[in-house]
């Protein structure tokens, strides 16, 4: 709409799992298939409603109390993405997220750890002249920001995840070690850099 802004937020995650070199008698549960990465991500799409200026608007009533909350939630963003982009204040000053809706709610897609583009619609016509710098302005601004986002990972799984590897390797010696079979569909991790097949060769001259 063009009398407010607009949030459409779509959060993905994504799990990977691995069978387990459990033997077939306790092939069930955890120990069968155990979560290896949790993956997860966060799109914010923004649409916002171009600014009004009220005297050439000659808006009232309803449609200048809309008008007004629209500059004011521009205003609110464009003082965050000054913020943010300034690299004098990098790391350290307020950031002024709570000074609207609009920028409480896309906080993490701004100054956390994600990447953020903006798209300027502008217009070539004379009259607009104003408006259209006013809009370059802004959206340079936002070129400023710099984020270095990492992948989140859930720090849990990869704890599960490498203490079942581990476990792992250890069944595969342990099987080495008193000769007997190596179990069918493990997952042969190393603790030692050995690959599969060495660990079977070293089994079979054992």
């Amino acid at each position: 709409s063009s009398r407010s802004h607009a949030i459409f937020s779509i959060i993905l995650q994504k799990r990977g799992s691995v069978p387990s070199p459990s033997s077939p008698g306790d092939a069930t549960g955890e120990d069968a298939a155990g979560i290896v990465d949790s993956f997860t991500a966060k799109f914010h799409f923004v649409d916002l409603a171009g600014s009004e200026r009220l005297k050439k608007t000659g808006a009232e009533g309803e449609r200048l109390k809309e008008g007004i909350s629209i500059n004011s939630g521009l205003l609110a963003l464009g003082n965050v993405i000054s913020a943010l982009g300034d690299e004098r204040r990098k790391g350290r000053g307020h950031i002024p997220y709570r000074d609207s809706k609009l920028t409480r709610l896309i906080q993490d897609s701004l100054g956390g750890n994600s990447k953020t583009l903006m798209v300027a619609c502008v217009s070539p016509a004379d009259v607009n002249f104003e408006e259209t710098l006013s809009t370059l302005k802004y959206a340079n601004r936002a070129r400023n920001i710099k984020n270095k986002p990492i992948v989140n990972l859930d720090p849990m799984a990869q704890v599960v995840a490498s203490l079942k590897r581990e476990i792992q390797v250890l069944r595969v010696e342990l099987a080495q070690y008193r000769g007997e079979p190596i179990p069918e569909g493990a997952i042969l991790g190393t603790l030692d850099a050995c690959s599969a097949g060495e660990l079977r060769t070293m089994q079979e001259k054992a």
